[in-house]
């Protein structure tokens, strides 16, 4: 009789807890179902970064490791949820749901399931209730403090958005192995090269030691192209209403204007627009200065509606060469 009411028990827990998880749909049209766990996104990103990027170590990935996770995300964008689990887990990543507490909105949080501390990979978050629109790409968590932060705010302000964030300090690997912005051959780069190809723009938050540029507060670029410039100027118009002094690299001479930034240069080559922003430390560890920066990168990706979307994912052949091969 105690063996039937435990039994009964753990039923009753498993039917309480199951539709709090999204099992995800083979069909591509079918809504992501399930509310999600309920939480406060941001804080469980910046715990992300002080928990878990801040010690990592880095483990360069090979090709089929990096092309497996862009190609889950890849998945994932065109509603081919249970196929992208599939090809997620091969690498041991895996979807989690959530639901953030402050907005409402439910995100899915695309991760290292078994190694995160030790390959260093980083995280995407997708926008469930909204089509992807652009992306926010954090290539220098903890290293850029607080850049995390700024960038989980652009997500959180505006619909449609894919965040992409490092999973290690830049300094992590070996040589520049974990510099993400500045390498094609990690996973960042790889899902960066999957968005690009399906025309989605991008805004790459950055950070600066005061030291660096006295004279400025931030310094607004569109990086290797210019694809990018009448989101750039919006930006840099919001910043400069809003009192901050900024450096804008299409008619300045600019320190930090990412011109080789490899993100950048992709997205030039594919005619889409990107934008390489860089805050000073006093900003971004002001909280208020930080919402105010977050707002007007908010007003800049506003502008971009739906993307022209190719017709087609890019084949395998095409995303080794736009991850470095």
């Amino acid at each position: 009789m105690a063996s039937l009411l435990v039994g009964v028990l753990i039923a009753a827990a498993v039917v309480i807890v199951t539709p709090v998880l999204d099992r995800h749909s083979d069909d591509p049209s079918a809504p992501a179902t399930g509310n999600g766990t309920d939480l406060d996104l941001e804080r469980r990103i910046a715990g992300f970064a002080t928990d878990t990027v801040a010690g990592a170590r880095f483990l360069p990935p090979n090709r089929v490791e990096r092309e497996t996770v862009a190609a889950g995300v890849g998945l994932y964008l065109d509603g081919k949820r249970g196929e992208a689990e599939r090809r997620l887990a091969e690498v041991d990543f895996g979807v989690h749901i959530l639901r953030d507490t402050v907005k409402g909105r439910r995100y899915a949080e695309i991760a290292d399931r078994a190694r995160e501390g030790a390959r260093g990979w980083g995280r995407v978050y997708i926008d469930l209730d909204a089509p992807a629109r652009f992306s926010v790409q954090v290539p220098h968590p903890v290293a850029d403090a607080y850049s995390e932060t700024l960038g989980f705010g652009v997500l959180r302000g505006a619909p449609g958005g894919v965040l992409v964030v490092a999973g290690a300090h830049r300094m992590a690997g070996e040589g520049n192995a974990a510099d993400v912005a500045h390498r094609t051959d990690t996973v960042f780069h790889a899902v960066c090269a999957e968005l690009v190809a399906r025309g989605l723009p991008g805004i790459q938050v950055h950070g600066f030691a005061d030291k660096t540029a006295r004279a400025h507060d931030a310094v607004v670029s569109t990086g290797a192209g210019d694809d990018g410039r009448p989101q750039a100027v919006t930006l840099a118009r919001a910043l400069t209403d809003d009192g901050f002094r900024v450096c804008r690299a299409w008619s300045a001479k600019c320190p930090l204007a990412g011109r080789a930034n490899k993100q950048g240069r992709l997205a030039a080559d594919d005619g889409v627009p990107f934008i390489h922003v860089e805050f000073s430390r006093t900003v971004r560890e002001d909280t208020a200065r930080g919402r105010r920066v977050v707002a007007a990168m908010t007003t800049a990706v506003a502008e971009w509606k739906t993307a022209e979307r190719k017709t087609t994912a890019p084949k395998a052949t095409e995303r080794e060469a736009r991850s470095g091969g």
